[in-house]
């Protein structure tokens, strides 16, 4: 890639500075940028006990000397976020990291890099510092909009076993029944169906899992997968689209999961509800789980582990889920 793969620098008080420098010091993060705060970088080398320079760019796409961390820093952030306290909400840490994200994806946008993986942030100082979205995804799509109508995305979740795409994200589960929609549940099969797509598999095999205890038991727990899951299905096989279901949720990710001596029966499962959905992709480890954002006009990925406020600081925080996130920006990047 002759543009460089952006790392926006996620929350300062949080693992992220750290599993970043931890990256570049193992190699896999070479040839990527860091946008984000140069001191904090430098004390996430500090505390780690690596002999690694932290150099500051004037542009994303300036070379670099080798063997450092490359940072721009966009203006806008706050002072003094290096000797912020590791571990705790900072609405000035809140207001950095939405700060890094923006800019990078302007960069983006404006031709200069060529994807962003983002570092985890903390919603709560999202939330102090004013930031009117819950998360990552509901900004970077609020932000692909640019002045328009923002398009329709969703969250997947995938390692090397499991791909998982959701119908409803950062909502309470009261609102996330509510958004069991015809509409919805269809938009995410064409999204999921859409985006394999881009990486390769032209038919992807799609599973759909009901919402509610063993997928209504026709009808008996709940009618959403006859009144709307279902038909919704039919609809999208209609268009062409491999799916199929709804399948009891209990066991839809076991059937799906590709592991040796198991091949999965399905490329991905849409699930319905954001823990429904992710706490299976969780439990197979987060050392190789990927967050991806679907729909949008560039690619991102992210770890999909939190910013880790109990360990931040003590050199405990593993890269693993970074680098993967890294290895699957690079591999969308490479298919697209």
């Amino acid at each position: 890639m002759n543009k460089p793969l952006l790392i926006s620098m996620g929350d300062a008080c949080g693992i992220g500075p750290e599993i970043i420098v931890q990256a570049f010091a193992r190699g896999p993060a070479g040839g990527c940028c860091v946008v984000g705060d140069v001191g904090v970088l430098r004390r996430a080398a500090r505390q780690l006990g690596l002999r690694l320079s932290v150099a500051q760019l004037e542009t994303v796409d300036e070379e670099a000397p080798p063997g450092c961390v490359p940072v721009w820093q966009p203006e806008g952030l706050p002072a003094a976020l290096a000797g912020l306290p590791m571990g705790q909400i900072s609405a000035a840490a809140g207001a950095a990291a939405a700060v890094c994200i923006t800019e990078a994806v302007q960069q983006i946008f404006a031709g200069r890099a060529s994807a962003l993986v983002t570092a985890p942030i903390h919603k709560e100082a999202l939330h102090a510092a004013g930031v009117p979205f819950p998360g990552h995804t509901e900004m970077l799509q609020a932000l692909a909009a640019q002045g328009g109508v923002p398009p329709p995305v969703r969250m997947m979740l995938a390692n090397p076993e499991l791909r998982t795409v959701l119908v409803s994200i950062h909502v309470s589960l009261r609102q996330a029944i509510e958004m069991v929609t015809h509409e919805r549940v269809l938009e995410t099969l064409r999204i999921a169906h859409r985006t394999a797509a881009a990486w390769g598999q032209t038919a992807p095999r799609i599973a759909v899992a009901g919402l509610n205890p063993h997928a209504g038991e026709g009808g008996l727990f709940g009618d959403e997968e006859l009144t709307v899951i279902a038909p919704a299905i039919a609809a999208a096989r209609a268009e062409g689209i491999n799916a199929s279901g709804p399948y009891a949720p209990d066991t839809v990710f076991m059937r799906a999961r590709n592991a040796p001596g198991h091949p999965g029966e399905f490329d991905l499962v849409v699930a319905m509800t954001h823990d429904h959905g992710l706490i299976p992709v969780k439990y197979l480890g987060v050392e190789q789980g990927v967050n991806v954002t679907l729909g949008l006009p560039l690619v991102r990925t992210s770890p999909d582990h939190g910013t880790a406020f109990d360990i931040a600081g003590k050199g405990m925080a593993d890269p693993s889920s970074l680098v993967a996130a890294i290895e699957m920006a690079r591999a969308l990047i490479a298919s697209s």
